[in-house]
Protein backbone atom coordinates (compact mmCIF):
# COMPACT_ATOMS: atom_id res chain seq x y z
CA UNK A 1 0.00 0.00 0.00
CA UNK A 2 1.52 3.72 -0.91
CA UNK A 3 2.25 5.78 1.75
CA UNK A 4 -0.90 8.14 2.36
CA UNK A 5 1.28 11.46 1.11
CA UNK A 6 1.81 9.39 -2.10
CA UNK A 7 -1.86 8.30 -2.13
CA UNK A 8 -3.07 11.68 -1.93
CA UNK A 9 -0.81 13.26 -4.69
CA UNK A 10 -1.81 10.24 -6.97
CA UNK A 11 -5.34 11.66 -6.60
CA UNK A 12 -4.71 14.84 -7.06
CA UNK A 13 -3.57 13.79 -10.32
CA UNK A 14 -5.99 12.22 -10.94
CA UNK A 15 -8.39 14.87 -10.31
CA UNK A 16 -6.59 17.62 -12.73
CA UNK A 17 -6.49 15.04 -15.56
CA UNK A 18 -10.15 14.66 -15.38
CA UNK A 19 -10.38 18.67 -14.74
CA UNK A 20 -8.22 18.88 -18.02
CA UNK A 21 -9.92 16.53 -19.96
CA UNK A 22 -13.92 17.71 -19.79
CA UNK A 23 -12.40 20.97 -20.56
CA UNK A 24 -11.45 19.74 -24.00
CA UNK A 25 -14.26 18.00 -24.34
CA UNK A 26 -16.86 20.61 -23.69
CA UNK A 27 -15.01 23.48 -26.03
CA UNK A 28 -14.70 20.02 -28.96
CA UNK A 29 -18.83 20.18 -28.27
CA UNK A 30 -19.30 23.79 -28.22
CA UNK A 31 -17.40 24.13 -31.66
CA UNK A 32 -19.31 21.68 -33.33
CA UNK A 33 -22.83 22.80 -31.85
CA UNK A 34 -21.54 26.60 -33.82
CA UNK A 35 -20.68 24.49 -36.73
CA UNK A 36 -16.96 25.87 -36.44
CA UNK A 37 -13.73 25.21 -34.22
CA UNK A 38 -12.55 27.39 -32.05
CA UNK A 39 -12.28 31.06 -33.08
CA UNK A 40 -8.78 32.70 -33.07
CA UNK A 41 -8.28 36.46 -32.98
CA UNK A 42 -8.86 37.09 -36.39
CA UNK A 43 -11.46 34.99 -37.07
CA UNK A 44 -13.33 36.73 -34.20
CA UNK A 45 -12.87 40.31 -36.15
CA UNK A 46 -13.59 38.45 -39.44
CA UNK A 47 -17.09 37.00 -37.82
CA UNK A 48 -17.92 40.37 -36.06
CA UNK A 49 -17.46 41.66 -39.75
CA UNK A 50 -19.84 39.58 -41.37
CA UNK A 51 -22.39 39.87 -38.98
CA UNK A 52 -22.73 43.56 -39.57
CA UNK A 53 -24.91 43.26 -42.29
CA UNK A 54 -25.45 43.40 -46.02
CA UNK A 55 -26.30 46.54 -46.34
CA UNK A 56 -23.50 48.55 -44.74
CA UNK A 57 -20.71 48.24 -42.27
CA UNK A 58 -22.71 48.85 -39.41
CA UNK A 59 -20.98 48.45 -35.89
CA UNK A 60 -23.31 45.92 -34.75
CA UNK A 61 -26.66 46.86 -32.46
CA UNK A 62 -24.77 50.33 -31.81
CA UNK A 63 -26.43 53.92 -31.84
CA UNK A 64 -25.30 57.21 -30.76
CA UNK A 65 -27.41 58.98 -28.93
CA UNK A 66 -27.42 63.23 -28.18
CA UNK A 67 -30.59 65.67 -28.28
CA UNK A 68 -31.13 69.45 -26.38
CA UNK A 69 -34.29 67.45 -24.22
CA UNK A 70 -32.84 67.80 -21.13
CA UNK A 71 -33.34 64.69 -18.41
CA UNK A 72 -36.03 66.31 -16.40
CA UNK A 73 -38.68 64.71 -18.18
CA UNK A 74 -39.58 61.45 -19.58
CA UNK A 75 -38.65 62.69 -23.26
CA UNK A 76 -35.41 60.75 -23.79
CA UNK A 77 -36.83 57.68 -21.90
CA UNK A 78 -39.58 57.48 -24.63
CA UNK A 79 -37.29 57.87 -27.24
CA UNK A 80 -35.27 54.72 -26.02
CA UNK A 81 -38.08 52.79 -25.42
CA UNK A 82 -38.72 53.09 -28.95
CA UNK A 83 -35.37 52.26 -30.30
CA UNK A 84 -35.25 49.14 -27.96
CA UNK A 85 -38.78 47.85 -28.85
CA UNK A 86 -37.52 47.60 -32.29
CA UNK A 87 -34.08 46.14 -31.37
CA UNK A 88 -33.73 44.47 -28.03
CA UNK A 89 -30.08 43.67 -29.02
CA UNK A 90 -29.01 47.83 -29.11
CA UNK A 91 -26.37 49.43 -27.65
CA UNK A 92 -27.32 53.11 -26.99
CA UNK A 93 -24.57 55.53 -26.04
CA UNK A 94 -25.25 58.99 -24.90
CA UNK A 95 -23.16 61.77 -26.02
CA UNK A 96 -25.60 64.13 -24.03
CA UNK A 97 -28.68 65.14 -23.65
CA UNK A 98 -27.80 68.71 -21.89
CA UNK A 99 -27.35 70.42 -25.94
CA UNK A 100 -27.56 74.15 -25.23
CA UNK A 101 -31.69 74.20 -26.40
CA UNK A 102 -32.26 75.46 -29.81
CA UNK A 103 -28.11 75.74 -30.61
CA UNK A 104 -27.61 73.78 -33.90
CA UNK A 105 -23.99 74.74 -33.68
CA UNK A 106 -23.39 73.11 -30.09
CA UNK A 107 -24.97 70.15 -31.43
CA UNK A 108 -22.48 70.19 -34.52
CA UNK A 109 -19.61 70.50 -32.36
CA UNK A 110 -20.21 67.23 -30.15
CA UNK A 111 -21.23 65.77 -33.45
CA UNK A 112 -17.88 66.15 -34.72
CA UNK A 113 -15.95 65.79 -31.65
CA UNK A 114 -16.98 62.24 -31.08
CA UNK A 115 -17.40 60.96 -33.92
CA UNK A 116 -14.23 59.92 -34.39
CA UNK A 117 -13.98 57.76 -31.71
CA UNK A 118 -16.34 55.51 -32.87
CA UNK A 119 -16.06 53.11 -35.85
CA UNK A 120 -17.22 52.76 -39.80
CA UNK A 121 -20.83 51.61 -39.36
CA UNK A 122 -21.57 53.20 -35.93
CA UNK A 123 -25.51 54.94 -36.33
CA UNK A 124 -25.91 58.62 -34.64
CA UNK A 125 -28.99 59.83 -33.83
CA UNK A 126 -28.91 63.93 -33.25
CA UNK A 127 -31.80 65.76 -32.29
CA UNK A 128 -31.60 69.82 -31.75
CA UNK A 129 -34.31 70.15 -33.60
CA UNK A 130 -35.64 74.08 -32.87
CA UNK A 131 -38.04 73.86 -36.97
CA UNK A 132 -39.63 70.52 -35.73
CA UNK A 133 -42.86 70.61 -37.40
CA UNK A 134 -41.67 72.81 -40.28
CA UNK A 135 -41.20 72.23 -43.81
CA UNK A 136 -37.30 71.37 -42.63
CA UNK A 137 -36.29 67.61 -43.61
CA UNK A 138 -35.56 64.88 -41.25
CA UNK A 139 -32.69 62.68 -43.06
CA UNK A 140 -30.32 60.25 -43.29
CA UNK A 141 -26.94 60.76 -44.25
CA UNK A 142 -23.51 58.36 -44.96
CA UNK A 143 -20.42 59.93 -44.29
CA UNK A 144 -17.44 58.80 -46.12
CA UNK A 145 -16.32 57.40 -43.45
CA UNK A 146 -18.92 54.72 -43.70
CA UNK A 147 -21.06 56.04 -40.69
CA UNK A 148 -24.52 57.15 -40.61
CA UNK A 149 -26.37 60.21 -39.34
CA UNK A 150 -30.19 60.30 -38.87
CA UNK A 151 -31.15 64.47 -37.62
CA UNK A 152 -32.60 67.32 -39.12
CA UNK A 153 -31.36 68.71 -42.16
CA UNK A 154 -30.77 72.24 -40.46
CA UNK A 155 -26.95 72.30 -39.96
CA UNK A 156 -26.10 69.48 -37.68
CA UNK A 157 -23.96 68.17 -40.00
CA UNK A 158 -21.97 70.93 -41.19
CA UNK A 159 -18.42 70.12 -39.34
CA UNK A 160 -19.08 66.22 -40.21
CA UNK A 161 -19.37 67.19 -43.60
CA UNK A 162 -16.61 69.84 -44.03
CA UNK A 163 -13.95 66.88 -42.13
CA UNK A 164 -14.93 63.81 -43.16
CA UNK A 165 -17.04 64.24 -46.35
CA UNK A 166 -21.20 62.89 -47.23
CA UNK A 167 -21.49 60.07 -49.37
CA UNK A 168 -25.34 60.53 -50.04
CA UNK A 169 -28.07 61.93 -47.75
CA UNK A 170 -31.92 60.42 -47.93
CA UNK A 171 -34.91 62.47 -46.86
CA UNK A 172 -37.04 60.16 -44.39
CA UNK A 173 -40.06 59.64 -46.16
CA UNK A 174 -40.62 56.02 -45.87
CA UNK A 175 -43.82 55.86 -43.19
CA UNK A 176 -42.82 52.26 -42.72
CA UNK A 177 -39.81 53.25 -41.00
CA UNK A 178 -41.64 56.10 -38.64
CA UNK A 179 -44.24 55.31 -35.54
CA UNK A 180 -47.41 55.17 -37.52
CA UNK A 181 -49.23 57.66 -39.33
CA UNK A 182 -50.43 59.94 -36.89
CA UNK A 183 -46.76 61.49 -36.60
CA UNK A 184 -46.77 64.20 -33.74
CA UNK A 185 -45.56 68.03 -35.17
CA UNK A 186 -43.39 68.47 -31.94
CA UNK A 187 -41.76 65.41 -31.26
CA UNK A 188 -39.95 64.12 -34.00
CA UNK A 189 -37.62 62.36 -31.88
CA UNK A 190 -40.12 59.95 -31.03
CA UNK A 191 -41.87 59.39 -33.80
CA UNK A 192 -39.25 59.54 -37.16
CA UNK A 193 -35.55 59.87 -35.98
CA UNK A 194 -35.60 56.76 -33.23
CA UNK A 195 -37.24 54.42 -34.79
CA UNK A 196 -35.10 55.08 -37.92
CA UNK A 197 -31.95 55.22 -36.26
CA UNK A 198 -33.05 52.04 -34.55
CA UNK A 199 -33.58 50.25 -37.41
CA UNK A 200 -30.46 51.43 -39.13
CA UNK A 201 -28.09 49.97 -36.20
CA UNK A 202 -30.25 46.09 -36.71
CA UNK A 203 -28.64 46.46 -40.50
CA UNK A 204 -31.65 47.40 -42.45
CA UNK A 205 -30.82 49.11 -45.62
CA UNK A 206 -30.82 52.79 -45.25
CA UNK A 207 -31.63 53.07 -49.19
CA UNK A 208 -35.15 52.77 -48.22
CA UNK A 209 -36.05 55.38 -45.93
CA UNK A 210 -36.61 57.59 -49.13
CA UNK A 211 -34.81 59.87 -52.32
CA UNK A 212 -31.78 61.43 -52.49
CA UNK A 213 -31.22 64.84 -50.83
CA UNK A 214 -28.77 66.84 -53.26
CA UNK A 215 -27.73 69.30 -51.25
CA UNK A 216 -27.71 69.81 -46.92
CA UNK A 217 -28.54 72.43 -45.09
CA UNK A 218 -25.25 74.50 -43.55
CA UNK A 219 -24.46 76.76 -40.75
CA UNK A 220 -22.26 80.04 -42.02
CA UNK A 221 -19.75 79.39 -40.54
CA UNK A 222 -16.56 81.91 -40.02
CA UNK A 223 -13.40 80.53 -41.07
CA UNK A 224 -10.52 81.78 -39.10
CA UNK A 225 -8.04 83.32 -41.26
CA UNK A 226 -4.35 85.12 -41.33
CA UNK A 227 -4.80 88.80 -42.18
CA UNK A 228 -2.37 91.88 -42.29
CA UNK A 229 -3.08 92.86 -38.54
CA UNK A 230 -3.25 88.45 -37.59
CA UNK A 231 -5.27 85.79 -37.28
CA UNK A 232 -8.78 86.08 -37.24
CA UNK A 233 -11.43 84.04 -35.74
CA UNK A 234 -14.74 83.30 -33.40
CA UNK A 235 -15.19 82.46 -30.06
CA UNK A 236 -17.92 79.68 -30.67
CA UNK A 237 -18.84 77.91 -27.43
CA UNK A 238 -18.47 78.02 -23.92
CA UNK A 239 -16.85 74.67 -22.47
CA UNK A 240 -19.41 73.19 -20.05
CA UNK A 241 -19.74 74.55 -16.44
CA UNK A 242 -16.46 75.80 -16.11
CA UNK A 243 -17.00 78.70 -19.07
CA UNK A 244 -13.52 78.26 -20.87
CA UNK A 245 -13.99 80.30 -23.89
CA UNK A 246 -13.75 77.71 -27.26
CA UNK A 247 -12.52 79.26 -30.89
CA UNK A 248 -12.40 77.97 -34.24
CA UNK A 249 -9.27 78.30 -34.69
CA UNK A 250 -6.31 75.24 -34.31
CA UNK A 251 -3.45 75.53 -32.79
CA UNK A 252 -1.52 74.86 -36.06
CA UNK A 253 -2.73 77.78 -37.33
CA UNK A 254 -1.93 80.11 -34.21
CA UNK A 255 1.42 78.59 -33.67
CA UNK A 256 2.34 80.23 -37.10
CA UNK A 257 1.56 83.77 -35.21
CA UNK A 258 5.22 82.73 -33.52
CA UNK A 259 4.11 82.81 -30.00
CA UNK A 260 5.94 80.37 -27.67
CA UNK A 261 5.00 78.46 -24.09
CA UNK A 262 5.19 81.04 -21.80
CA UNK A 263 4.50 84.25 -24.45
CA UNK A 264 2.19 86.99 -23.55
CA UNK A 265 -0.01 87.07 -26.65
CA UNK A 266 -2.29 90.65 -27.22
CA UNK A 267 -6.09 89.57 -28.83
CA UNK A 268 -8.75 91.80 -28.39
CA UNK A 269 -12.40 89.97 -28.18
CA UNK A 270 -15.08 92.28 -29.81
CA UNK A 271 -12.84 94.52 -30.37
CA UNK A 272 -11.53 94.53 -26.39
CA UNK A 273 -7.95 93.93 -26.24
CA UNK A 274 -6.71 91.61 -23.70
CA UNK A 275 -2.87 90.33 -22.79
CA UNK A 276 -3.19 86.27 -21.88
CA UNK A 277 -0.51 84.04 -21.19
CA UNK A 278 0.04 81.24 -23.64
CA UNK A 279 0.49 78.02 -20.81
CA UNK A 280 0.05 74.27 -21.42
CA UNK A 281 -2.01 73.38 -17.98
CA UNK A 282 -4.26 75.19 -16.09
CA UNK A 283 -1.91 75.42 -13.03
CA UNK A 284 0.60 76.97 -14.67
CA UNK A 285 -0.73 80.60 -13.98
CA UNK A 286 -2.21 81.84 -10.66
CA UNK A 287 -5.56 81.01 -8.96
CA UNK A 288 -8.39 83.05 -11.08
CA UNK A 289 -5.77 84.37 -13.37
CA UNK A 290 -6.59 83.93 -17.07
CA UNK A 291 -4.84 81.78 -19.99
CA UNK A 292 -4.45 80.69 -23.01
CA UNK A 293 -4.25 77.03 -24.06
CA UNK A 294 -4.70 74.21 -26.93
CA UNK A 295 -7.64 72.08 -25.68
CA UNK A 296 -8.01 68.52 -25.69
CA UNK A 297 -9.23 68.88 -29.26
CA UNK A 298 -6.74 70.87 -30.92
CA UNK A 299 -8.37 74.50 -30.42
CA UNK A 300 -7.33 77.45 -29.06
CA UNK A 301 -9.25 77.97 -26.34
CA UNK A 302 -9.23 81.14 -23.12
CA UNK A 303 -9.90 79.92 -19.75
CA UNK A 304 -9.19 80.98 -15.93
CA UNK A 305 -7.45 78.90 -13.37
CA UNK A 306 -10.21 77.49 -11.46
CA UNK A 307 -12.78 80.32 -12.88
CA UNK A 308 -14.88 81.16 -15.10
CA UNK A 309 -13.46 82.88 -18.44
CA UNK A 310 -16.92 83.40 -20.13
CA UNK A 311 -18.15 85.27 -16.72
CA UNK A 312 -15.00 87.32 -15.88
CA UNK A 313 -14.76 88.18 -19.42
CA UNK A 314 -18.04 89.22 -20.00
CA UNK A 315 -17.67 87.46 -23.60
CA UNK A 316 -21.15 86.71 -25.58
CA UNK A 317 -21.21 83.92 -28.07
CA UNK A 318 -20.38 84.24 -30.68
CA UNK A 319 -17.96 86.71 -30.39
CA UNK A 320 -14.85 87.74 -33.06
CA UNK A 321 -11.59 87.24 -31.60
CA UNK A 322 -8.18 88.51 -32.81
CA UNK A 323 -5.00 87.40 -32.31
CA UNK A 324 -1.90 89.67 -33.26
CA UNK A 325 1.36 88.35 -34.16
CA UNK A 326 4.03 88.12 -32.04
CA UNK A 327 6.31 91.67 -32.22
CA UNK A 328 8.79 91.79 -29.43
CA UNK A 329 10.95 88.72 -29.59
CA UNK A 330 11.47 86.94 -25.89
CA UNK A 331 9.02 88.48 -24.20
CA UNK A 332 7.89 86.32 -21.45
CA UNK A 333 5.60 86.01 -18.64
CA UNK A 334 6.51 83.63 -14.96
CA UNK A 335 4.81 80.87 -15.12
CA UNK A 336 3.61 79.69 -12.04
CA UNK A 337 4.08 76.67 -10.23
CA UNK A 338 1.90 76.31 -7.64
CA UNK A 339 3.66 78.61 -4.87
CA UNK A 340 5.07 81.80 -3.93
CA UNK A 341 8.27 82.36 -1.97
CA UNK A 342 8.52 84.84 1.10
CA UNK A 343 8.72 87.82 -1.09
CA UNK A 344 5.06 87.28 -3.28
CA UNK A 345 7.65 86.53 -6.30
CA UNK A 346 6.27 83.61 -8.66
CA UNK A 347 9.27 81.08 -9.68
CA UNK A 348 9.83 81.96 -13.78
CA UNK A 349 10.56 79.59 -16.38
CA UNK A 350 12.60 82.03 -17.93
CA UNK A 351 15.20 83.61 -16.13
CA UNK A 352 15.32 86.71 -19.00
CA UNK A 353 11.95 88.05 -17.59
CA UNK A 354 11.82 92.00 -15.79
CA UNK A 355 9.10 92.26 -14.01
CA UNK A 356 5.36 91.49 -14.28
CA UNK A 357 2.38 93.16 -12.51
CA UNK A 358 -1.23 91.70 -12.50
CA UNK A 359 -4.14 94.34 -12.93
CA UNK A 360 -7.32 93.88 -12.54
CA UNK A 361 -8.46 90.39 -13.33
CA UNK A 362 -5.07 89.72 -14.90
CA UNK A 363 -5.13 91.01 -18.36
CA UNK A 364 -2.78 93.53 -18.36
CA UNK A 365 0.51 93.35 -18.27
CA UNK A 366 3.39 95.90 -17.56
CA UNK A 367 6.93 95.38 -18.24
Amino acid sequence: MLPSTHRFAASSLVALLLLVFSHVLLTKIGAQESGSAPASGNQIGEHASQAQGQFGNHAEHTLVFMTDFGLQDDSVAICKAVMLRIDPALRIMDITHQVTPFSIIDGARYLAGTAPYYGPGTVFVAVIDPGVGSSRKAIVAKSKLDQYFVLPDNGLLTMIEDRDGIAEAREITNPQWMIGSNLSSTFHGRDIFSPVGARLARGEDWRQVGPVVQKLVRLKLTPARMEAGGLSGEIIASDGPFGNLITNIDGDLFSKLGYGIGDNVQLTISGRPYRIQFVRAFSDVPLGKPLLYIDSRGHLAIAVNQGNAQSVLHVALPSPVLFKKKTVAGSRLPVYRGGADGMGRHQLRDTAVLKMVYAGNGLAVVW
